[in-house]
């Protein structure tokens, strides 16, 4: 048990027998009564946020997440098979937990897998990943609209807004948050 003096974002409590990843927070001394931490939690599993309050002070349980950086192998049916980088162990991580991430891995990509007692929680992407445009339709000559996107598939199948000017073939940096075009990569 620790205090909830000690909360800070990116910390993973373990309330209610759930595991909460803390995304913000605040601590507040109103000019009358006692201090207090506001806090915007996570459900690690579930993805569910909600806001939480805590007294200053008050005890909250802290668990122990083990962020390990992992490099991607293969997908193999409905898990993802990842080695760990320090000693060679490999683990399979199920669909679900991968989630949005599956969009951008691509073989050989280094990620950080948060473990909670052997059981993966979840994958930290990088914030951008270069990919291969593998289809696009060509851009129309003359429309040339600051500003106009088409559709454009990466290596992974997943689908990205581009600017016309971009072709197949082409290999492009992508923000991993939101599947956002960043620009195109010269090798």
């Amino acid at each position: 048990m620790a205090s909830s003096n000690d909360i800070k974002n990116g910390a993973v409590l373990e309330l209610d027998g759930q595991l909460w990843t803390t995304l913000e927070f605040q601590h507040v001394k109103p000019g009358k009564g006692g201090a207090f931490i506001r806090t915007k939690l996570k459900n690690v599993t579930s993805g569910k946020v909600v806001d939480r309050t805590f007294n200053a002070g008050a005890k909250v349980e802290f668990a122990v997440v083990d962020r390990s950086n992992y490099q991607f192998l293969y997908a193999d049916g409905d898990e993802y098979v990842f080695m760990d980088l320090r000693d060679f162990d490999q683990i399979g991580v199920p669909t679900e937990v991968v989630g949005d991430a599956a969009n951008f891995l691509l073989e050989n990509q280094e990620v950080t897998v948060a473990l909670h007692e052997g059981t993966p929680l979840y994958i930290e992407m990088p914030p951008s990943v270069v990919m291969e445009i593998t289809y696009t339709e060509p851009g129309l000559q003359g429309d040339r609209s600051s500003g106009a996107t088409k559709s454009a598939t990466v290596e992974t199948g997943h689908e990205v807004q581009v600017p016309l000017f971009v072709d197949q073939g082409t290999r492009i940096k992508v923000d991993t948050r939101n599947s956002e075009y960043l620009g195109r990569v010269s090798d």
